[in-house]
């Protein structure tokens, strides 16, 4: 397989939360901000991008009566690591993100990349589809965490440029993430479609 189809794969055609709608819980529950969702992006880009390279490596090594409980071993390896490297370097980080941060272990992402690909594939391709899906989530958490920011509190990664009366509440609350994952996925949807005629 082409290694630059593998590593846009994720980003474009394949992309987690528009395309195959996975890893919602932390879409919808850390995206109150464009920080946030980078934030969490980066640190899941991590955790794809190492339990991919470690599970393609041992894959031949890993009977399959105890394949899934073994990746989830190594996934919960790195996603400690992450926690500890944003507690330590980005505590604010740590804070806004809380718990989503451990439930990377069972962010169905990164099991189904280990599942799907890592385990068939070699080293460095597993590394670049980590890589690529890793992306995808980054800039779907992003842009998500961006638009609910600048409408629910006029402003983006912190930097305010509206006044509190333009801003619209709805958009900070959880239904506000509803609402913005909705239109984003039905504008990208109308974009794949106009592509294909």
């Amino acid at each position: 397989m082409n290694k630059l189809k593998i590593l846009f794969n994720g980003i474009l055609k394949e992309n987690p939360t528009f395309v195959l709608v996975l890893g919602m819980c932390p879409t919808l529950g850390v995206t109150t901000s464009a920080f946030n969702g980078f934030g969490m992006g980066v640190a899941t880009t991590f955790v794809l991008l190492m339990s991919n390279a470690l599970i393609s490596l041992l894959k031949n090594f890993i009977p399959d009566k105890v394949r899934i409980p073994a990746f989830i071993v190594v996934i919960a390896t790195f996603v400690s690591i992450v926690d500890l490297l944003i507690q330590g370097f980005v505590p604010a980080l740590g804070e806004s993100l809380g718990l989503f941060i451990p439930l990377i272990v069972v962010n169905c992402i990164v099991l189904g990349r280990a599942e799907a690909f890592a385990s068939k594939n070699t080293v460095f391709d597993s590394m670049l589809d980590g890589i690529g899906m890793g992306l995808g989530f980054t800039l779907s958490l992003t842009v998500i965490g961006a638009i609910r920011e600048i409408l629910g509190s006029g402003s983006i990664f912190g930097y305010t440029f509206l006044p509190a009366s333009a801003n619209i509440l709805v958009f900070v609350l959880a239904p506000g993430a509803f609402f913005v994952l909705g239109f984003v996925m039905a504008f990208i949807r109308h974009l794949q479609k106009s592509n294909e005629h």
